[in-house]
């Protein structure tokens, strides 16, 4: 494939102490790179997003994390953040955006963040990167919330059963492509210590955006967890969640409490891309509990979070969302619906645990490499 110029619109510090989520900015902006190609980041902030909100933009919290990100990934001259109100930037400035993207090829929009048409109009290939779905779809058909679908060429997903029987999630009349979601191994080696002996994982208690269609109600992490409250009464195994929960959330914590979940802070857990991933590699396994919209909607959504357990060759037993239609199960990787489902994975993984890290390693190594994944990405949208 010829080397292309891509332009690549994610957050990564528009809420800074939110590790995990560069990373899945990262995954494409570095392996892309990794491919070759020559990508810009731009990542645009709102006036009202700043931190603190009387600082100024190049002194604000967000500024001070997003060159911190820069620097520690040798971005370079290769990434802006973008006060989309005053015009400031961080990086290259704007007057330089726009002479940049005169000559690129690709635009690689996630979640609809950037919608500067100077900046993006004239792209020939402009794609739309849907990483949250059902809840993006059913936003829009639904609430009749803009999304930013318009001015896109392409739309991807990675909900690998939207549009397909089963998955009752409206597809806003617009053809997704489906695909999961890449990991540049290099920054993921395979992990050997374990500090966290038991089962982990990272969270949010609450998201944004629950919403009710066709007498299904589509929640968040807490509405998915309740009923496996009793989970860790029921076997040996720790649990140990890095888990943002508000303080005056009382009847869960108490309920987390009394059932032995071991409850850590997530913003010194897991803060920082660095921090993030040395949780994960010190951890036995994760325990990862999807939003209960992915759960009804069987969009066949998969972590990206999950993929660098993986990757870390840290097996995975995590909630379906009917990604087991569409990737290996029973060995590495389980997938559970019930509290015995998760018994019986435990078992399993207990039983050979060095196996199960080895094919751990050998799932995300055959089916979410970046090179593997965003080579056929490019291809799908008419790149390659």
């Amino acid at each position: 494939m010829q080397s292309l110029n891509i332009i690549i619109s994610g957050m990564v510090a528009g809420v800074p102490g939110q590790g995990g989520a560069v990373w899945a900015v990262l995954q494409y902006v570095l392996g892309l790179r990794l491919l070759g190609h020559q990508v810009h980041l731009i990542e645009p902030l709102r006036a009202d997003a700043i931190e603190p909100s009387d600082a100024p933009f190049e002194h604000s919290v967000n500024a001070t994390y997003f060159q911190r990100l820069v620097s520690k990934f040798e971005l370079g001259k290769t990434a802006t953040l973008l006060n989309t109100d005053s015009g400031e930037t961080i990086g290259l400035a704007y007057a330089d955006l726009v002479r940049l993207t005169q000559s690129c090829d690709v635009f690689i929009n996630i979640s609809g963040l950037l919608q500067d048409e100077e900046l993006t109009g004239h792209i020939p290939l402009r794609v739309y990167l849907d990483l949250d779905p059902a809840f993006t779809q059913l936003w829009s058909e639904v609430q009749g919330i803009d999304l930013g679908f318009a001015g896109h060429s392409h739309f991807v997903t990675i909900g690998m059963a939207l549009g397909q029987p089963g998955c009752p999630v409206p597809t806003c009349g617009l053809s997704w492509i489906k695909t999961l979601q890449p990991i540049v191994l290099a920054h993921w080696p395979v992990a050997r210590e374990i500090k966290y002996d038991g089962l982990t994982t990272i969270a949010n208690w609450r998201g944004y955006g629950s919403i009710e269609f066709n007498g299904l109600f589509y929640g968040q992490k807490a509405h998915s967890l309740r009923p496996f409250f009793s989970l860790p009464r029921q076997t040996d195994e720790k649990f140990l969640l890095a888990l943002a929960i508000h303080k005056d959330e009382q009847s869960d914590l108490r309920e987390l409490a009394l059932n032995d979940w071991q409850l850590l802070d997530p913003l010194t857990i897991a803060d920082t891309p660095e921090n993030f991933r040395s949780f994960i590699q010190h951890s036995k396994a994760e325990f990862g509990f999807a939003k209960s919209g992915y759960v009804i909607s069987r969009c066949g959504w998969f972590s990206d979070r999950s993929i660098c357990y993986l990757a870390s060759g840290r097996p995975v037993i995590a909630q379906d969302t009917g990604f087991s239609d569409f990737l290996p199960m029973g060995k590495g990787l389980f997938s559970y619906e019930t509290v015995n489902d998760v018994l019986s994975g435990i078992d399993e993984l207990n039983s050979n645990y060095s196996l199960h890290a080895k094919i751990a390693r050998e799932l995300a190594e055959d089916y979410f490499e970046s090179g593997l994944i965003l080579t056929k990405l490019l291809e799908s949208i008419g790149a390659g």
